[in-house]
């Protein structure tokens, strides 16, 4: 079949080759601070999984495959799994990434730093989610109609976060999940041996990062849990690191929306 009037040729080996140069120079090409602040947002949805799941759920707010599988269990009615806090994290999740979406379209279009006020109302709904726990014990299981809002608010902020990464576009380090960076890793590694993934380069050397982060932030999460940390504390130290994220970034080049990234038309 040809293709349309007007329109070039794409072909399949085209595509995955451009992906492959993306994935290998991940991390090379990023502003000077980009790395360390995808880092940095790692380690917190690591927190925010530790919270989300063992003390407010069982539900996950980032990591929405989990919840998908929740509800499939439920469905089927095997594995004893409760049904409701996976169904509203997943609701909340879903108008995240809608009202993200719309809101950082308009605010690239209005020339204003999208990635840097996403951060910012990230932020801001992980500290509301914050003062609705605030004095809240961590409870597995069973949880009560606060626990299973403030798992709606911090669901609604990580499907922000979702949208806001995306848009960056940065290769394998998504900052919400690890399975991706973790195959280019292994892939690339000494081991995997596939000189696709860049073995030694910045892009490979971030993906390992961040799956240490991810490691560390649920590590942390879980052993405050174990110390008895009220939910609400556990979220202020995770707000906070997102806002000093997106405020740092302020000196660093624009972002823009398109498929290898790069600077924003306008400021």
């Amino acid at each position: 079949m040809s293709a349309p009037e007007g329109r070039a040729d794409v072909s399949l080996s085209g595509v995955m080759d451009e992906d492959r140069k993306a994935v290998r120079t991940a991390g090379s090409l990023l502003p000077p601070r980009m790395p360390a602040l995808l880092v940095a947002l790692t380690a917190v949805t690591g927190v925010i999984e530790a919270v989300s799941l063992l003390a407010l759920g069982p539900a996950f707010t980032a990591m929405q495959t989990g919840n998908v599988l929740f509800l499939a269990f439920g469905a089927a009615q095997a594995g004893d799994l409760p049904t409701l806090p996976a169904g509203i994290s997943l609701a909340a999740f879903v108008l995240g990434v809608v009202c993200g979406s719309h809101v950082e379209a308009v605010l690239e279009a209005r020339g204003r730093r999208w990635f840097v006020l996403g951060l910012v109302l990230e932020a801001g709904l992980i500290l509301a989610a914050a003062a609705l726990a605030w004095g809240l014990a961590p409870q597995y299981g069973s949880p009560t109609p606060r626990h299973l809002a403030v798992t709606a608010v911090l669901a609604l902020a990580m499907g922000l976060r979702n949208t806001t990464i995306m848009r960056a576009n940065v290769p394998g380090v998504p900052t919400t999940l690890v399975t991706r960076s973790m195959t280019a890793f292994l892939g690339g590694s000494a081991m995997g041996r596939d000189a696709v993934y860049g073995y030694g380069s910045a892009g490979w050397k971030l993906r390992g990062l961040s799956i240490v982060a991810m490691f560390a932030g649920g590590f942390v999460g879980a052993l405050l849990i174990r110390a008895g940390w009220t939910v609400g504390w556990l979220l202020v130290p995770a707000a906070a690191t997102v806002l000093v994220v997106g405020l740092a970034y302020r000196g660093q080049p624009p972002l823009h929306t398109g498929p290898a990234g790069g600077r924003e038309r306008s400021q």
